[in-house]
């Protein structure tokens, strides 16, 4: 009886970890492993009104990207499909580009170190105010 207990969470832990792929990861490595070397433009778009944010000065886009690169995703264990999001963002480098939104890529919900949406949320509402002047 011990044996089939161990063999059962042996056997689930197996397949926590299948789902999940286990493995954290910073935005980085996310955006190289999508071969984006050179990053020439940013858009931000709010997921609740639609409206997108550019960015396309230089200055302005290693700002950003020093802000977000290092920050861990690690796969959340529930990974069931899920409806709307907060914001996406897309790198472009050239003909290259990689979307994603807060906690999903590639079909794979994250959570994030630190979280990635205060971050985000402050950007978004900054490039607002600079937009009035």
């Amino acid at each position: 009886m011990k044996k089939f207990l161990i063999l059962i969470l042996l056997v689930s832990l197996f397949f926590v970890s299948a789902c999940t792929n286990g493995k954290t990861r910073s935005l980085e490595a996310f955006y190289k492993d999508a071969k984006i070397e050179s990053i020439d433009k940013v858009v931000i778009q709010d997921g609740s009104t639609g409206a997108s944010k550019p960015i396309t000065k230089q200055e302005q886009i290693n700002d950003f990207v020093s802000l977000i690169k290092d920050i861990q995703f690690t796969p959340q264990d529930n990974q069931e499909k899920r409806v709307g999001w907060r914001y996406g963002i897309t790198l472009l480098d050239s003909e290259k580009v990689f979307k994603f939104t807060l906690g999903e890529f590639d079909n794979t919900y994250y959570d994030s170190n630190p979280d990635i949406y205060p971050i985000i949320d402050n950007y978004y509402k900054q490039l607002e105010i600079l937009k009035g002047f």
